[in-house]
């Protein structure tokens, strides 16, 4: 099993409904929040619409820590990357890249 701790953040993220628990994502809640609780971070895996954008966002609400999500496009530029990590650092939140292969390879080597 898992001995991490997490701190609550406090962060009012308003009263949404939450996502079903199943097997599968217990098992991605345990794996990131080992990864967090090793300084980590996560990049969950899979198909399309298998639900990794929802999950990340679900556990950041158990949390209540603000989570991002940023949709990624080719005609993304490191002058708005730097801008957007900027905020991320600034604000302690978690961001969740969607679509991160639309990338162009000179944005993802300042990326990295």
């Amino acid at each position: 099993m898992i001995n991490a701790e997490l701190k609550y953040s406090f962060e009012y993220l308003g009263n949404s409904p939450r996502l079903v628990i199943t097997p599968l994502t217990d098992r991605c809640y345990r794996t990131l929040l080992g990864a967090f609780y090793l300084q980590y971070g996560g990049a969950p895996e899979g198909p399309a619409g298998t639900g990794k954008t929802e999950s990340v966002k679900d556990l950041a609400k158990a949390l209540a820590i603000q989570c991002v999500v940023f949709n990624c496009s080719d005609t993304l530029n490191y002058l708005a990357m730097r801008k957007f990590f900027k905020g991320l650092a600034s604000s302690g939140a978690w961001c969740c890249f969607d679509e991160f292969n639309r990338i162009d390879l000179e944005v993802l080597s300042v990326i990295a």
